[in-house]
Protein backbone atom coordinates (compact mmCIF):
# COMPACT_ATOMS: atom_id res chain seq x y z
CA UNK A 1 0.00 0.00 0.00
CA UNK A 2 1.49 3.39 -0.98
CA UNK A 3 1.82 6.21 1.51
CA UNK A 4 -1.09 8.15 0.01
CA UNK A 5 -3.50 5.21 0.21
CA UNK A 6 -2.33 4.33 3.71
CA UNK A 7 -2.75 7.92 4.88
CA UNK A 8 -6.27 8.01 3.44
CA UNK A 9 -7.06 4.74 5.23
CA UNK A 10 -5.82 6.14 8.55
CA UNK A 11 -7.76 9.35 7.98
CA UNK A 12 -10.94 7.34 7.29
CA UNK A 13 -10.49 5.27 10.47
CA UNK A 14 -9.94 8.43 12.51
CA UNK A 15 -12.96 10.14 10.92
CA UNK A 16 -15.23 7.16 11.57
CA UNK A 17 -13.99 6.92 15.15
CA UNK A 18 -14.65 10.60 15.75
CA UNK A 19 -18.23 10.18 14.55
CA UNK A 20 -18.97 7.80 17.41
CA UNK A 21 -20.26 9.38 20.61
CA UNK A 22 -18.78 8.64 24.03
CA UNK A 23 -19.39 4.97 24.99
CA UNK A 24 -21.73 6.06 27.80
CA UNK A 25 -23.78 8.14 25.35
CA UNK A 26 -23.64 5.29 22.85
CA UNK A 27 -25.21 2.83 25.29
CA UNK A 28 -27.89 5.34 26.27
CA UNK A 29 -28.74 5.84 22.58
CA UNK A 30 -28.74 2.09 21.95
CA UNK A 31 -31.10 1.52 24.88
CA UNK A 32 -33.54 4.07 23.45
CA UNK A 33 -33.11 2.55 19.98
CA UNK A 34 -34.00 -0.91 21.32
CA UNK A 35 -37.21 0.46 22.85
CA UNK A 36 -38.23 2.13 19.58
CA UNK A 37 -37.25 -0.87 17.43
CA UNK A 38 -39.18 -3.23 19.70
CA UNK A 39 -42.27 -1.08 19.22
CA UNK A 40 -41.96 -1.18 15.44
CA UNK A 41 -41.22 -4.91 15.16
CA UNK A 42 -43.81 -5.74 17.81
CA UNK A 43 -46.44 -3.86 15.79
CA UNK A 44 -45.64 -6.06 12.77
CA UNK A 45 -45.61 -9.19 15.00
CA UNK A 46 -42.15 -10.34 13.95
CA UNK A 47 -41.37 -13.81 15.35
CA UNK A 48 -39.22 -16.94 14.92
CA UNK A 49 -39.54 -20.59 15.89
CA UNK A 50 -38.39 -21.25 19.46
CA UNK A 51 -34.79 -22.63 19.28
CA UNK A 52 -34.41 -23.45 22.97
CA UNK A 53 -33.40 -26.99 24.03
CA UNK A 54 -35.75 -29.76 25.11
CA UNK A 55 -37.02 -29.61 28.66
CA UNK A 56 -36.31 -32.20 31.36
CA UNK A 57 -39.01 -34.49 29.95
CA UNK A 58 -37.66 -34.29 26.40
CA UNK A 59 -40.44 -32.02 25.15
CA UNK A 60 -39.76 -29.28 22.64
CA UNK A 61 -40.89 -25.75 23.52
CA UNK A 62 -44.22 -24.78 21.99
CA UNK A 63 -45.03 -21.83 19.77
CA UNK A 64 -42.99 -18.96 18.46
CA UNK A 65 -40.76 -16.32 20.02
CA UNK A 66 -42.17 -12.89 19.27
CA UNK A 67 -40.56 -9.48 19.61
CA UNK A 68 -41.93 -7.92 22.80
CA UNK A 69 -42.67 -4.21 22.54
CA UNK A 70 -41.47 -1.86 25.26
CA UNK A 71 -43.31 1.08 23.68
CA UNK A 72 -46.45 0.65 25.73
CA UNK A 73 -47.65 1.10 29.30
CA UNK A 74 -46.46 -2.33 30.40
CA UNK A 75 -43.03 -1.73 28.88
CA UNK A 76 -42.65 1.67 30.56
CA UNK A 77 -43.61 0.17 33.93
CA UNK A 78 -41.02 -2.57 33.54
CA UNK A 79 -38.30 -0.08 32.58
CA UNK A 80 -38.83 2.32 35.49
CA UNK A 81 -39.24 -0.41 38.12
CA UNK A 82 -36.18 -2.38 36.98
CA UNK A 83 -33.73 0.46 36.34
CA UNK A 84 -31.86 -0.07 39.62
CA UNK A 85 -31.91 -3.87 39.63
CA UNK A 86 -30.69 -3.96 36.03
CA UNK A 87 -27.63 -2.05 37.25
CA UNK A 88 -26.98 -3.86 40.54
CA UNK A 89 -27.67 -7.26 38.97
CA UNK A 90 -25.32 -6.73 36.01
CA UNK A 91 -22.99 -9.74 36.36
CA UNK A 92 -19.63 -8.11 35.49
CA UNK A 93 -20.03 -5.24 37.97
CA UNK A 94 -19.53 -7.03 41.27
CA UNK A 95 -17.00 -9.53 39.97
CA UNK A 96 -14.75 -6.81 38.53
CA UNK A 97 -14.93 -4.72 41.70
CA UNK A 98 -14.02 -7.67 43.94
CA UNK A 99 -11.12 -8.80 41.75
CA UNK A 100 -9.80 -5.26 41.47
CA UNK A 101 -9.66 -4.87 45.25
CA UNK A 102 -7.03 -7.60 45.41
CA UNK A 103 -5.10 -6.35 42.39
CA UNK A 104 -5.07 -2.86 43.96
CA UNK A 105 -3.11 -4.13 46.98
CA UNK A 106 -0.48 -5.77 44.76
CA UNK A 107 -0.25 -2.69 42.55
CA UNK A 108 -0.04 0.06 45.18
CA UNK A 109 2.37 -1.88 47.38
CA UNK A 110 4.81 -1.81 44.45
CA UNK A 111 4.80 -5.58 43.94
CA UNK A 112 3.66 -5.53 40.30
CA UNK A 113 6.05 -2.74 39.28
CA UNK A 114 9.04 -4.46 40.89
CA UNK A 115 8.10 -7.79 39.35
CA UNK A 116 8.01 -6.20 35.88
CA UNK A 117 11.36 -4.48 36.44
CA UNK A 118 12.88 -7.77 37.55
CA UNK A 119 11.60 -9.59 34.48
CA UNK A 120 12.99 -6.98 32.07
CA UNK A 121 16.27 -5.99 33.74
CA UNK A 122 17.34 -9.54 34.56
CA UNK A 123 17.02 -10.63 30.94
CA UNK A 124 20.13 -11.01 28.77
CA UNK A 125 20.74 -8.44 26.05
CA UNK A 126 19.49 -10.93 23.45
CA UNK A 127 16.46 -11.81 25.56
CA UNK A 128 15.45 -8.29 26.54
CA UNK A 129 12.97 -7.91 23.66
CA UNK A 130 11.15 -11.10 24.61
CA UNK A 131 11.22 -10.06 28.28
CA UNK A 132 9.64 -6.68 27.48
CA UNK A 133 6.84 -8.13 25.35
CA UNK A 134 6.26 -10.89 27.93
CA UNK A 135 6.18 -8.36 30.81
CA UNK A 136 3.72 -6.27 28.81
CA UNK A 137 1.35 -9.21 28.44
CA UNK A 138 1.64 -10.12 32.13
CA UNK A 139 1.00 -6.48 33.11
CA UNK A 140 -2.53 -6.84 31.72
CA UNK A 141 -3.50 -7.97 35.20
CA UNK A 142 -3.29 -4.26 36.01
CA UNK A 143 -3.45 -2.70 32.54
CA UNK A 144 -2.87 0.91 33.63
CA UNK A 145 0.45 -0.11 35.15
CA UNK A 146 1.62 -1.51 31.82
CA UNK A 147 0.73 1.64 29.90
CA UNK A 148 2.03 4.12 32.46
CA UNK A 149 5.11 2.29 33.78
CA UNK A 150 6.32 -0.43 31.41
CA UNK A 151 6.04 1.32 28.03
CA UNK A 152 8.21 4.36 28.90
CA UNK A 153 10.54 2.03 30.84
CA UNK A 154 10.99 -0.17 27.75
CA UNK A 155 11.92 2.85 25.60
CA UNK A 156 14.52 3.89 28.19
CA UNK A 157 15.94 0.33 28.38
CA UNK A 158 16.40 0.14 24.60
CA UNK A 159 18.04 3.60 24.65
CA UNK A 160 20.44 2.50 27.40
CA UNK A 161 21.39 -0.55 25.31
CA UNK A 162 22.16 1.57 22.26
CA UNK A 163 19.03 0.41 20.45
CA UNK A 164 16.24 2.56 19.06
CA UNK A 165 13.98 3.59 21.97
CA UNK A 166 10.88 3.56 19.74
CA UNK A 167 11.48 -0.15 19.10
CA UNK A 168 11.37 -0.76 22.86
CA UNK A 169 8.24 1.36 23.15
CA UNK A 170 6.62 -0.58 20.29
CA UNK A 171 7.51 -3.95 21.83
CA UNK A 172 6.00 -3.02 25.20
CA UNK A 173 2.94 -1.43 23.58
CA UNK A 174 2.38 -4.60 21.55
CA UNK A 175 2.55 -6.77 24.66
CA UNK A 176 0.34 -4.57 26.83
CA UNK A 177 -2.27 -3.72 24.20
CA UNK A 178 -2.22 -6.13 21.23
CA UNK A 179 -1.71 -9.03 23.63
CA UNK A 180 -4.38 -7.64 25.96
CA UNK A 181 -6.36 -10.82 26.63
CA UNK A 182 -3.44 -13.20 27.05
CA UNK A 183 -2.04 -13.77 30.54
CA UNK A 184 -0.61 -16.36 32.89
CA UNK A 185 -3.06 -15.48 35.64
CA UNK A 186 -6.71 -14.56 35.51
CA UNK A 187 -7.37 -10.87 35.96
CA UNK A 188 -10.24 -8.41 36.04
CA UNK A 189 -11.01 -8.82 32.32
CA UNK A 190 -11.97 -12.49 32.77
CA UNK A 191 -14.99 -12.01 35.05
CA UNK A 192 -15.92 -8.88 33.09
CA UNK A 193 -16.26 -10.71 29.77
CA UNK A 194 -17.64 -13.97 31.18
CA UNK A 195 -20.49 -12.12 32.87
CA UNK A 196 -21.51 -10.55 29.56
CA UNK A 197 -21.13 -13.88 27.75
CA UNK A 198 -23.28 -15.71 30.29
CA UNK A 199 -26.06 -13.11 30.00
CA UNK A 200 -25.99 -13.50 26.20
CA UNK A 201 -26.01 -17.31 26.42
CA UNK A 202 -29.14 -17.17 28.58
CA UNK A 203 -31.11 -16.03 25.53
CA UNK A 204 -30.76 -19.59 24.24
CA UNK A 205 -30.14 -21.58 27.42
CA UNK A 206 -31.30 -19.88 30.66
CA UNK A 207 -29.28 -22.31 32.80
CA UNK A 208 -25.94 -21.94 31.01
CA UNK A 209 -23.03 -20.91 33.26
CA UNK A 210 -19.89 -19.15 31.98
CA UNK A 211 -17.24 -18.78 34.69
CA UNK A 212 -14.27 -16.38 34.67
CA UNK A 213 -11.87 -19.32 34.22
CA UNK A 214 -13.32 -20.64 30.93
CA UNK A 215 -10.57 -19.18 28.68
CA UNK A 216 -7.60 -19.62 31.01
CA UNK A 217 -5.86 -22.55 29.21
CA UNK A 218 -5.96 -20.78 25.85
CA UNK A 219 -4.90 -17.43 27.27
CA UNK A 220 -2.04 -19.05 29.20
CA UNK A 221 -0.50 -20.63 26.10
CA UNK A 222 -1.25 -17.47 24.11
CA UNK A 223 1.05 -15.52 26.45
CA UNK A 224 4.12 -17.34 25.15
CA UNK A 225 3.02 -17.39 21.52
CA UNK A 226 2.29 -13.64 21.51
CA UNK A 227 5.62 -12.93 23.23
CA UNK A 228 7.47 -14.91 20.54
CA UNK A 229 5.58 -13.20 17.71
CA UNK A 230 6.10 -9.77 19.29
CA UNK A 231 9.83 -10.43 19.59
CA UNK A 232 10.01 -11.49 15.93
CA UNK A 233 8.15 -8.41 14.68
CA UNK A 234 10.26 -6.06 16.82
CA UNK A 235 13.65 -7.45 15.81
CA UNK A 236 12.96 -8.42 12.20
CA UNK A 237 10.53 -5.72 11.01
CA UNK A 238 10.13 -2.70 13.30
CA UNK A 239 13.69 -2.14 14.56
CA UNK A 240 15.38 -2.52 11.13
CA UNK A 241 12.83 -0.12 9.63
CA UNK A 242 13.54 2.47 12.32
CA UNK A 243 17.30 2.30 11.75
CA UNK A 244 19.88 3.79 14.10
CA UNK A 245 18.55 6.25 16.65
CA UNK A 246 19.72 9.85 16.31
CA UNK A 247 19.29 11.83 19.57
CA UNK A 248 19.00 15.00 17.46
CA UNK A 249 15.54 13.86 16.38
CA UNK A 250 14.30 13.80 19.99
CA UNK A 251 11.97 16.57 21.16
CA UNK A 252 13.77 16.77 24.53
CA UNK A 253 17.39 16.54 25.59
CA UNK A 254 17.92 12.93 26.51
CA UNK A 255 20.22 12.00 29.35
CA UNK A 256 22.08 8.68 29.36
CA UNK A 257 19.60 6.14 30.68
CA UNK A 258 20.61 4.04 33.67
CA UNK A 259 18.01 1.54 34.77
CA UNK A 260 18.03 0.94 38.51
CA UNK A 261 17.58 -2.75 39.32
CA UNK A 262 15.52 -3.75 42.36
CA UNK A 263 17.28 -3.10 45.66
CA UNK A 264 18.27 -5.89 48.03
CA UNK A 265 15.22 -5.16 50.16
CA UNK A 266 12.92 -5.22 47.10
CA UNK A 267 14.42 -8.52 45.95
CA UNK A 268 13.88 -10.04 49.39
CA UNK A 269 10.32 -8.70 49.50
CA UNK A 270 9.69 -10.14 46.04
CA UNK A 271 10.87 -13.57 47.21
CA UNK A 272 8.67 -13.40 50.31
CA UNK A 273 5.69 -12.34 48.21
CA UNK A 274 6.38 -15.30 45.92
CA UNK A 275 6.50 -17.59 48.94
CA UNK A 276 3.21 -16.17 50.22
CA UNK A 277 1.67 -16.74 46.77
CA UNK A 278 2.93 -20.36 46.77
CA UNK A 279 1.49 -20.96 50.26
CA UNK A 280 -1.90 -19.54 49.28
CA UNK A 281 -1.95 -21.67 46.11
CA UNK A 282 -0.95 -24.72 48.17
CA UNK A 283 -3.81 -24.20 50.60
CA UNK A 284 -6.25 -23.73 47.73
CA UNK A 285 -4.91 -26.89 46.09
CA UNK A 286 -5.82 -28.87 49.22
CA UNK A 287 -9.44 -27.89 48.67
CA UNK A 288 -9.65 -29.16 45.08
CA UNK A 289 -6.86 -31.70 44.36
CA UNK A 290 -7.95 -34.48 46.77
CA UNK A 291 -11.00 -36.42 45.64
CA UNK A 292 -12.79 -35.35 48.82
CA UNK A 293 -11.71 -31.71 48.51
CA UNK A 294 -14.21 -29.41 50.18
CA UNK A 295 -14.41 -27.09 47.14
CA UNK A 296 -15.08 -29.82 44.58
CA UNK A 297 -18.57 -30.29 43.21
CA UNK A 298 -20.43 -31.97 46.11
CA UNK A 299 -22.62 -34.01 43.73
CA UNK A 300 -20.13 -35.21 41.10
CA UNK A 301 -16.85 -34.83 43.00
CA UNK A 302 -15.32 -33.09 39.98
CA UNK A 303 -13.57 -29.73 39.68
CA UNK A 304 -15.75 -28.73 36.70
CA UNK A 305 -18.75 -26.83 37.99
CA UNK A 306 -17.32 -26.84 41.51
CA UNK A 307 -17.63 -24.09 44.16
CA UNK A 308 -13.91 -23.46 43.56
CA UNK A 309 -14.46 -22.42 39.94
CA UNK A 310 -17.71 -20.63 40.69
CA UNK A 311 -15.91 -18.62 43.36
CA UNK A 312 -12.73 -18.01 41.35
CA UNK A 313 -13.10 -14.22 41.70
CA UNK A 314 -12.65 -14.54 45.46
CA UNK A 315 -9.43 -16.47 44.90
CA UNK A 316 -8.16 -13.86 42.42
CA UNK A 317 -8.69 -11.33 45.22
CA UNK A 318 -6.81 -13.45 47.78
CA UNK A 319 -3.86 -14.42 45.56
CA UNK A 320 -3.13 -10.76 44.76
CA UNK A 321 -3.96 -9.16 48.10
CA UNK A 322 -1.91 -11.41 50.41
CA UNK A 323 1.38 -11.36 48.42
CA UNK A 324 0.84 -7.64 47.81
CA UNK A 325 0.58 -6.92 51.52
CA UNK A 326 3.59 -9.12 52.33
CA UNK A 327 5.68 -7.19 49.79
CA UNK A 328 4.42 -3.82 51.03
CA UNK A 329 5.07 -4.71 54.67
CA UNK A 330 8.71 -5.59 53.97
CA UNK A 331 9.54 -2.56 51.79
CA UNK A 332 7.51 -0.17 53.96
CA UNK A 333 4.79 0.84 51.51
CA UNK A 334 2.12 -0.93 53.57
CA UNK A 335 2.36 -1.14 57.34
CA UNK A 336 -1.19 -1.81 58.53
CA UNK A 337 -4.79 -2.30 57.54
CA UNK A 338 -5.25 1.42 56.88
CA UNK A 339 -2.67 1.29 54.08
CA UNK A 340 -4.40 -1.72 52.53
CA UNK A 341 -7.78 0.01 52.70
CA UNK A 342 -6.29 3.20 51.22
CA UNK A 343 -4.91 1.21 48.27
CA UNK A 344 -8.29 -0.41 47.65
CA UNK A 345 -10.09 2.92 47.92
CA UNK A 346 -7.64 4.57 45.52
CA UNK A 347 -8.41 1.96 42.86
CA UNK A 348 -12.14 2.35 43.44
CA UNK A 349 -11.74 6.10 42.88
CA UNK A 350 -10.60 5.41 39.32
CA UNK A 351 -13.73 3.41 38.46
CA UNK A 352 -16.21 6.27 38.25
CA UNK A 353 -16.34 6.17 34.46
CA UNK A 354 -16.57 2.38 34.41
CA UNK A 355 -19.50 2.36 36.85
CA UNK A 356 -21.27 5.04 34.81
CA UNK A 357 -20.71 2.98 31.66
CA UNK A 358 -22.01 -0.16 33.35
CA UNK A 359 -25.25 1.59 34.37
CA UNK A 360 -26.20 2.36 30.78
CA UNK A 361 -24.76 -0.89 29.39
CA UNK A 362 -26.87 -2.84 31.90
CA UNK A 363 -30.04 -1.10 30.68
CA UNK A 364 -29.19 -1.88 27.06
CA UNK A 365 -28.51 -5.56 27.81
CA UNK A 366 -31.71 -5.88 29.86
CA UNK A 367 -33.87 -4.20 27.20
CA UNK A 368 -32.32 -6.39 24.52
CA UNK A 369 -33.19 -9.49 26.53
CA UNK A 370 -36.74 -8.42 27.43
CA UNK A 371 -37.66 -7.65 23.82
CA UNK A 372 -36.40 -11.02 22.48
CA UNK A 373 -34.55 -9.08 19.77
CA UNK A 374 -31.34 -10.98 20.51
CA UNK A 375 -32.99 -14.36 20.06
CA UNK A 376 -34.80 -13.29 16.88
CA UNK A 377 -31.61 -11.86 15.35
CA UNK A 378 -29.63 -14.92 16.42
CA UNK A 379 -32.10 -17.39 14.88
CA UNK A 380 -32.27 -15.49 11.61
CA UNK A 381 -28.49 -14.97 11.55
CA UNK A 382 -27.84 -18.66 12.25
CA UNK A 383 -30.23 -19.63 9.45
CA UNK A 384 -28.37 -17.30 7.09
CA UNK A 385 -25.00 -18.80 8.04
CA UNK A 386 -26.33 -22.31 7.48
CA UNK A 387 -27.82 -21.31 4.13
CA UNK A 388 -24.41 -19.96 3.09
CA UNK A 389 -22.69 -23.10 4.35
CA UNK A 390 -20.85 -21.17 7.07
CA UNK A 391 -21.65 -23.43 9.98
CA UNK A 392 -18.20 -24.92 10.57
CA UNK A 393 -15.05 -23.66 12.27
CA UNK A 394 -14.33 -21.34 9.32
CA UNK A 395 -17.02 -18.99 10.62
CA UNK A 396 -14.59 -17.91 13.34
CA UNK A 397 -12.25 -16.33 10.79
CA UNK A 398 -15.01 -13.92 9.80
CA UNK A 399 -15.97 -13.40 13.44
CA UNK A 400 -12.40 -12.61 14.57
CA UNK A 401 -11.84 -10.20 11.66
CA UNK A 402 -15.15 -8.48 12.37
CA UNK A 403 -14.28 -8.04 16.05
CA UNK A 404 -10.92 -6.54 15.10
CA UNK A 405 -12.59 -4.13 12.68
CA UNK A 406 -15.21 -2.99 15.20
CA UNK A 407 -12.45 -2.48 17.76
CA UNK A 408 -10.91 0.26 15.59
CA UNK A 409 -13.79 2.54 16.49
CA UNK A 410 -15.06 1.09 19.77
CA UNK A 411 -11.90 0.45 21.78
CA UNK A 412 -13.35 -0.67 25.10
CA UNK A 413 -13.40 -4.48 25.41
CA UNK A 414 -16.42 -4.44 27.72
CA UNK A 415 -18.31 -1.88 25.64
CA UNK A 416 -17.77 -3.79 22.39
CA UNK A 417 -18.66 -7.18 23.90
CA UNK A 418 -21.76 -5.79 25.63
CA UNK A 419 -23.02 -4.66 22.21
CA UNK A 420 -22.00 -7.67 20.11
CA UNK A 421 -22.33 -10.62 22.54
CA UNK A 422 -26.16 -10.57 22.68
CA UNK A 423 -26.17 -11.08 18.90
CA UNK A 424 -23.22 -13.35 18.16
CA UNK A 425 -23.18 -15.64 21.21
CA UNK A 426 -26.75 -16.92 20.61
CA UNK A 427 -26.17 -16.98 16.83
CA UNK A 428 -23.05 -19.14 17.06
CA UNK A 429 -24.62 -21.31 19.77
CA UNK A 430 -27.43 -22.12 17.36
CA UNK A 431 -24.96 -23.49 14.81
CA UNK A 432 -23.36 -25.63 17.49
CA UNK A 433 -20.51 -23.74 19.22
CA UNK A 434 -20.15 -23.23 22.97
CA UNK A 435 -20.08 -19.72 24.50
CA UNK A 436 -16.62 -20.35 25.98
CA UNK A 437 -15.11 -20.83 22.50
CA UNK A 438 -17.01 -17.86 21.09
CA UNK A 439 -15.66 -15.65 23.87
CA UNK A 440 -12.08 -16.87 23.26
CA UNK A 441 -12.37 -15.99 19.57
CA UNK A 442 -13.74 -12.56 20.45
CA UNK A 443 -10.77 -11.89 22.73
CA UNK A 444 -8.38 -12.54 19.84
CA UNK A 445 -10.11 -10.07 17.52
CA UNK A 446 -10.62 -7.48 20.23
CA UNK A 447 -6.95 -7.46 21.26
CA UNK A 448 -4.93 -7.39 18.06
CA UNK A 449 -6.14 -4.04 16.68
CA UNK A 450 -5.81 -2.07 19.93
CA UNK A 451 -2.38 -0.77 18.87
CA UNK A 452 -3.72 0.76 15.64
CA UNK A 453 -7.00 2.09 17.04
CA UNK A 454 -6.84 5.90 17.40
CA UNK A 455 -9.88 5.77 19.68
CA UNK A 456 -8.14 3.46 22.18
CA UNK A 457 -8.08 5.35 25.49
CA UNK A 458 -4.29 5.21 25.93
CA UNK A 459 -3.39 5.95 22.31
CA UNK A 460 -2.82 9.65 22.95
CA UNK A 461 -0.56 8.84 25.91
CA UNK A 462 1.56 6.49 23.80
CA UNK A 463 1.77 9.12 21.06
CA UNK A 464 3.08 11.66 23.58
CA UNK A 465 5.67 9.16 24.88
CA UNK A 466 6.86 8.36 21.36
CA UNK A 467 7.16 12.06 20.45
CA UNK A 468 9.95 12.39 23.04
CA UNK A 469 12.20 10.37 20.77
CA UNK A 470 10.98 11.70 17.39
CA UNK A 471 9.77 15.29 17.45
CA UNK A 472 7.86 15.14 14.15
CA UNK A 473 6.09 11.87 14.98
CA UNK A 474 2.36 11.90 14.24
CA UNK A 475 -0.54 9.49 14.58
CA UNK A 476 0.03 7.98 11.14
CA UNK A 477 3.69 7.25 11.97
CA UNK A 478 2.75 5.49 15.21
CA UNK A 479 0.02 3.43 13.54
CA UNK A 480 2.37 2.49 10.69
CA UNK A 481 4.96 1.36 13.26
CA UNK A 482 2.42 -0.79 15.11
CA UNK A 483 0.54 -2.19 12.07
CA UNK A 484 2.96 -5.14 11.57
CA UNK A 485 2.16 -6.33 15.10
CA UNK A 486 -1.58 -6.30 14.36
CA UNK A 487 -1.17 -8.18 11.08
CA UNK A 488 1.18 -10.85 12.45
CA UNK A 489 -0.80 -11.24 15.68
CA UNK A 490 -4.19 -11.65 14.02
CA UNK A 491 -2.84 -14.29 11.64
CA UNK A 492 -0.73 -16.14 14.20
CA UNK A 493 -3.27 -15.96 17.03
CA UNK A 494 -6.11 -17.12 14.76
CA UNK A 495 -3.99 -20.08 13.62
CA UNK A 496 -3.23 -20.91 17.27
CA UNK A 497 -6.97 -20.75 18.05
CA UNK A 498 -7.76 -23.19 15.24
CA UNK A 499 -4.97 -25.61 16.13
CA UNK A 500 -5.78 -25.52 19.84
CA UNK A 501 -9.55 -25.88 19.50
CA UNK A 502 -10.21 -27.76 16.26
CA UNK A 503 -7.00 -29.73 15.55
CA UNK A 504 -5.92 -30.78 19.03
CA UNK A 505 -9.49 -30.56 20.42
CA UNK A 506 -8.15 -28.89 23.56
CA UNK A 507 -10.56 -27.02 25.86
CA UNK A 508 -10.04 -23.25 26.05
CA UNK A 509 -10.39 -23.40 29.83
CA UNK A 510 -11.25 -25.66 32.79
CA UNK A 511 -14.52 -27.44 32.08
CA UNK A 512 -15.04 -25.45 28.87
CA UNK A 513 -16.83 -27.15 26.02
CA UNK A 514 -16.10 -26.60 22.33
CA UNK A 515 -19.54 -27.46 21.02
CA UNK A 516 -22.87 -26.50 22.50
CA UNK A 517 -25.02 -29.45 23.46
CA UNK A 518 -28.63 -28.41 24.24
Amino acid sequence: MNNGAFSRFLATVEWLGNLLPHPVTLFAMLAVFIVVLSGILGFFEISVADPRPLDAKGRAPDGMIEVVSLMNAEGLQRIVTSLVTNFTGFAPLGTVLVALLGVAVAEHSGLLATAMRSIVLNASKRGVTFAIVFAGIVSNTAAELGYVVLIPLAAMIFHSLGRHPLAGLAAAFAGVSAGYSANLLMGTVDPLLSGITEAAAHMIDPDYVVGPEVNWYFMFISTFVIAIMGTFVTEKIVEPRLGKFDPKNASVELEPQLMQPPTAKEKYALKMAGLAFAIVCGILALTVVPENGILRDPETGKVAGSPFLKGIVAFIFITFAIPGFVYGKIVGTMNNDRDVIAAMAKSMNTLGLYITLVFFAAQFVAFFKWTNLGTVLAVKGAATLQALGLNGPEVFVIFILMCGLVNLSLGSASAQWAVTAPIFVPMLMLIGFAPEVIQAAYRVGDSVTNVIAPMMSYFGLILAMAARYQKDLGMGTLIAMMLPYSLIFIVGWTILFYIWVFVFNMPVGPGAATYYQP
